[in-house]
């Protein structure tokens, strides 16, 4: 391979060509297997991706570039005798540029995956990358899930060449690449699990055994498999069961099943197994180049933009045993070589002829009589298998050997075991032939032949997988298949043809050429084998292709393009020559002091054979592009301003001309709107009182109107603000409605702000209200006082106290005087509030307990006194009679005690006296009367005198 600095010369002179040139070009990479096509590749994206500027909208296009490339090696590569990491499918891939040489897309061209890799594998060799990569680096629930397990040597597909690990493959790592690659390039993760489910597919189709039954015909015996294929396809069991053991046959119209036996049974799980894989990778490419698509609807088209392809196809293969495979690689080598051939070597010196430069003919080999033996019609290996293939009877491998013995046993490069001498026939087996290719003689073996050429998946088969629910496998297997009755073209054919559009795809643009020399045959570093690298030289023509370079010329361009590119470096040139191109070219070498040795004039092109001259005129174009830039920009800056400019200027114009109309039809539009709304006004105002009609309906409307608008501006502050506007006749009832509304408002505003102990303290106050208000002379001083929730602390009341009432809480406490009945002694007492009774405390002991059942009512005076008399049942034989009381928060204390008591309405408010059950059978009376000052005394007719002050508060 060659080193760094002349791949990425070869890579930096195709882009610089395609950035000022605008012209296709195309980088061909060529060479042995295991010569590093594969690497050079990468390294050269790699470089585009460097160097080249990045898109506007992101890296996205380059990113999916490279990331492109673990995906395909993973799918399309394997460990071969030659090389670890060689490529079993060609690829051609176009990178689209802008016209700033920025990457805005790309497609991927595919050629004849090695299928049969995926069912059979040589000594030393392994499967595609991804079976070894999701095996070591799959995670356990995926494997678990996909049925697989972490060691290879369980799969059948996968042992063959007994060689499943290497030193060199690192396939935890890899796997852990592809997965990120696969995010990259667009792929879902129900997308990514449908692609798995089909790679473990195939491994468990390798698994899958046979045996046979009475009569021979095979019968699948992995019923574990042949669920985890069911699950992972998307298939019926019973539907894949039959068409792995049976064929369809139409005969005269009618379908028939054809059991198989044990040999066709494995032929049919193979070549399932190959056409799931095979077409898997085909969607694989199509699902990378919508990826690499651009989805821009502002990006150029292809039209508008160059192309630089990149070829990394396989390289020339010779193994102990050569197959169909090798036998489609070399030849893919034969025209590659060809190609190289023609556009270097004949095409070369055919143009110096053909232009009339003195020539002396260099001496080459020309392959064409190789890909000739290959490819011609009738005649060809190719045409021969093709009929082999499709004739009618027992076509074997052996007889398609036998009829290219007999069609092209003249040819001196093809040999047979039965037209080589006695010498030669000890080195050729009787079911072999002999290519003697541009790089060296090749011997390959005809078995499987007529079987991989034909590629026949049995219809059942194809029946099955049409119906797979697993949405790439039902892509894959297009139904149209079923119905097209049109026998489908061999491999061999379809790849030859592949083969002629890509020769034009490669035609259509300037190549470019890395060729890739292989060091040795034991994949070492730092080792060259001369004798192996002498050949590869010889046989890639690289001496005879220096020997041209050498005596002929390195730029050779038309009249036309070299005047349009250096026309500018000559002013009688420039701008515009009006003369033939061919003097005008003239006219400018000589302007540019081109020597006679350095250039010569052909018929049509200019040959110049130094390259040094090229860069002199080159690095004069740089120069002068930045005088012609400065003198356009100039030129231009002044143009554009001027015409940006007078479009300003027209648009002022333009505007100030539509603002004035704007501006003046509003103003009359303005005061029309106003006399309107005044004359209507007016003439409501006229008719306010009148029934609604149209005069006066719009002033009745502004005037309620403007009463709500007012009004919203002069509610009411809070619930004790009464205040409220004067509605207008029209709006009264409504006024009224909204007020009482307002009101509720408020008062729900305001209940819902206070606390739960404000809330007690209103009710209470309430109570106290609906009780005294208006009937008792000092009930107007408790107004203001807050009730508060005792009047005596815990440790105010004696212990003993506490614990003859046990449980029961005290709900208020408050020190009152008790009035003896006889002799109306005072005496200091304590009056507790429990939920169940009243009780009179003395000191340390309980005087009495009046039940709340057994609380008749409560006495008291209109007066500004506060005695109150608390009534008993006269039948309690426990009391010894209703009890005298006198306390100094008396509104208080009646207030609770009506609450407690639930006897709200049983509180009695006298005028003058108050009688009440002095004890058994007698009654006492306590007078009041107004005084100037408070005063209790025993009156000489044996009752209670109060007199009280008179307040003057009711």
């Amino acid at each position: 391979m060659p080193s760094a600095h002349p791949r990425f010369a070869v890579a930096d002179t195709a882009y610089r060509a395609l950035r000022t040139e605008r012209r296709d070009q195309a980088v061909m990479i060529s060479g042995e297997s295991g010569a590093g096509k594969t690497e050079a590749t990468k390294r050269l994206l790699q470089f585009y991706a460097e160097t080249c500027p990045a898109p506007e909208r992101g890296g996205a296009v380059r990113d999916r570039l490279l990331q492109s490339n673990p995906v395909l090696e993973a799918f399309g590569n394997a460990k071969t005798l030659r090389n670890d990491n060689s490529s079993r499918f060609g690829k051609y891939m176009d990178v689209q540029f802008d016209f700033k040489g920025a990457p805005v897309g790309g497609h991927i061209l595919s050629y004849l995956l090695e299928k049969s890799r995926v069912v059979h594998q040589n000594h030393g060799e392994r499967n595609f990358h991804v079976f070894y990569q999701l095996l070591e680096g799959g995670e356990e629930e995926t494997l678990r899930r996909l049925g697989l397990e972490r060691n290879p040597q369980s799969y059948l597909y996968l042992v063959k060449g007994q060689c499943a690990k290497v030193s060199s493959i690192n396939d935890k790592n890899d796997w852990k690449v592809v997965r990120k690659a696969l995010t990259v390039i667009d792929f879902t993760e129900d997308e990514v699990e449908d692609l798995l489910s089909i790679v473990a597919s195939v491994l468990h189709l390798g698994n899958i055994h046979f045996a046979a039954d009475e009569e021979s015909n095979a019968q699948v015996t992995t019923e574990n498999q042949l669920k985890y294929l069911t699950r992972l396809l998307g298939v019926e069991g019973s539907t894949l069961r039959e068409a792995l053991t049976h064929r369809k046959i139409i005969a005269k119209g009618e379908e028939l099943l054809s059991p198989l036996n044990l040999e066709q049974a494995a032929y049919a799980r193979d070549a399932l197994a190959k056409a799931v894989y095979s077409r898997t990778f085909t969607w694989l490419v199509t699902k990378i180049n919508r990826s690499l698509a651009s989805k821009d609807a502002e990006s150029p088209s292809w039209r508008s933009t160059t192309v630089l392809g990149l070829l990394d196809i396989y390289g020339f293969e010779v193994f102990q045993n050569n197959s169909f495979e090798q036998f489609c690689i070399n030849y893919c080598n034969e025209k590659l070589q060809q190609l190289f051939i023609e556009l270097t070597l004949k095409s070369e010196q055919e143009e110096y002829e053909a232009e009339g430069i003195a020539w002396e003919p260099v001496q080459y080999f020309n392959n064409k009589i190789i890909c000739d033996l290959v490819e011609e019609k009738f005649k060809g290996i190719i045409s021969i298998l093709d009929e082999e293939c499709l004739r009618p009877g027992e076509a074997t491998d052996l007889t398609f050997l036998e009829k290219l013995e007999d069609t092209v046993k003249h040819h001196p490069h093809f040999l047979t075991h039965k037209l080589a001498d006695q010498r030669t026939r000890k080195s050729l087996g009787r079911g072999e032939f002999r290519l003697l290719h541009y790089a060296g003689e090749v011997t390959y073996n005809v078995t499987g032949f007529l079987d991989k050429n034909n590629d026949l998946l049995f219809r059942n088969l194809k029946e099955t997988m049409c119906s797979s629910e697993n949405p790439i496998m039902s892509q894959c297997f297009d139904r149209s298949e079923l119905s097209d009755k049109k026998r489908p073209e061999t491999v061999a054919t379809q790849f030859k043809m592949s083969l002629l559009q890509l020769v034009e795809i490669l035609k259509s643009k300037e190549p470019a050429y890395v060729r890739c020399i292989k060091p040795n045959d034991a994949k070492q570093p730092g080792r060259f084998d001369e004798v192996l690298i002498r050949h590869q030289v010889k046989y890639l023509g690289l001496m005879e292709n220096l020997r041209v370079r050498r005596a002929g010329f390195a730029y050779r361009r038309k009249y036309e393009a070299f005047l349009q590119r250096y026309k500018s470096l000559c002013p009688e040139t420039w701008p515009i020559w009006a003369g033939r191109p061919q003097d005008g070219v003239a006219v400018l070498v000589r302007y540019l002091g081109y020597k006679p040795e350095e250039y010569k004039m052909g018929r049509t092109k200019i040959f110049i054979r130094f390259p040094k001259t090229l860069f002199a005129t080159e690095d004069a174009l740089e120069v002068r592009r930045q005088s012609l830039a400065t003198k356009i920009q100039a030129t231009w800056r002044g143009f554009h301003w001027r015409q940006k400019f007078l479009r300003v200027k027209r648009s002022a114009i333009c505007i100030q001309s539509w603002w004035r109309g704007t501006l003046g039809r509003r103003k009359a539009a303005k005061r029309k709107r106003a006399a309107q709304t005044i004359r209507r006004l007016i003439r409501g105002f006229i008719l306010r009182h009148a029934p609604r009609c149209p005069e006066n309906a719009f002033f009745l409307d502004h005037v309620r109107t403007s009463f709500l608008l007012n009004l919203r501006r002069q509610l009411p502050r809070n619930i004790l603000d009464t205040s409220w506007p004067t509605p207008p006749p029209a709006l009264r009832e409504a006024s009224e409605l909204l007020r009482e509304l307002c009101r509720k408002n408020m008062v729900w505003k305001y209940c819902r702000s206070i606390s739960p102990e404000w809330k007690q303290q209103l009710q209470q106050k309430a109570v106290a209200s609906e009780i005294f208000k208006g009937k008792k002379d000092n009930y107007p001083q408790s107004v203001p006082r807050l009730f508060i929730s005792t009047r005596l602390g815990a440790d105010e009341i004696s212990p003993k106290v506490l614990q003859a009432l046990g449980s029961e809480p005290i709900q208020y406490a408050v020190p009152v005087v008790k009035y003896d009945r006889k002799g109306y002694k005072p005496r200091s007492r304590q009056l507790l509030l429990t939920p169940n009774a009243v009780v009179i405390v003395e000191d340390a002991k309980v005087k009495q307990r009046i039940e709340y059942a057994n609380l008749t009512g409560i006495s008291v005076s209109s007066l500004s006194d506060s005695l109150f008399v608390l009534h008993v049942q006269r039948e309690d034989n426990k009391q010894k009679g209703d009890v005298v009381l006198q306390s100094d928060h008396v509104i208080e204390t009646l207030t609770k005690t009506a609450l407690s008591a639930d006897r709200v309405n049983s509180i009695n408010i006298n005028q003058g006296s108050i009688t009440f059950a002095g004890g058994p059978g007698r009654d006492g009376i306590i007078d009041f009367t107004t005084g100037s000052e408070l005063l209790i005394t025993k009156a000489k007719n044996g009752h209670l005198a109060v007199v009280a002050p008179r307040l003057n508060s009711r």
